[in-house]
């Protein structure tokens, strides 16, 4: 399971001419899977992302997480983060998740961060988007988790 992670003053996805998600401050999660991911990487993500303190305190230092500043995720899947390019001009797509694996992970993912009590907005699993965001600091981590 592969993430980046964009910290945001805000960000939305549109489908066609639809806005189908929209958070103010928060995280922006490009989220994708791989083969062998199961509910413990789903699981792990879900506590590392909500637990993440990328937002600064009074003094300015990275201390404070999602709860503490009222913010919320957009999710967004992302097939593509395990794209290998390495040869040739055009990238090889092999160690995505196929979408029967990858949408039962991703509604579990989005459902794992939800009980953790985190407003989430989503894309849509498949569909053609337009992401905007406005990165905030810029702050963009990349997270990993393999199966075991």
């Amino acid at each position: 399971m592969r993430i980046i992670l964009q910290r945001v003053s805000e960000a939305s996805v549109r489908i066609a001419d639809r806005e189908v998600g929209r958070i103010g401050r928060g995280y922006l999660v490009l989220v994708g899977f791989t083969h062998g991911d199961g509910p413990s990487e789903v699981e792990w993500m879900a506590d590392k992302v909500v637990g993440l303190r990328l937002f600064s305190d009074p003094e300015g230092k990275m201390n404070l997480d999602l709860a503490a500043v009222e913010g919320g995720l957009l999710v967004v899947s992302q097939f593509t983060l395990y794209g290998d390019a390495a040869k040739g001009r055009r990238p090889s797509f092999i160690d995505a998740a196929r979408p029967e694996e990858a949408i039962p992970l991703y509604e579990s993912f989005v459902a794992a961060l939800t009980d953790r009590g985190v407003p989430v907005a989503t894309g849509e699993f498949g569909a053609e988007m337009q992401v905007a965001l406005v990165n905030d600091g810029p702050v963009t981590l990349q997270l990993e988790r393999n199966a075991a």
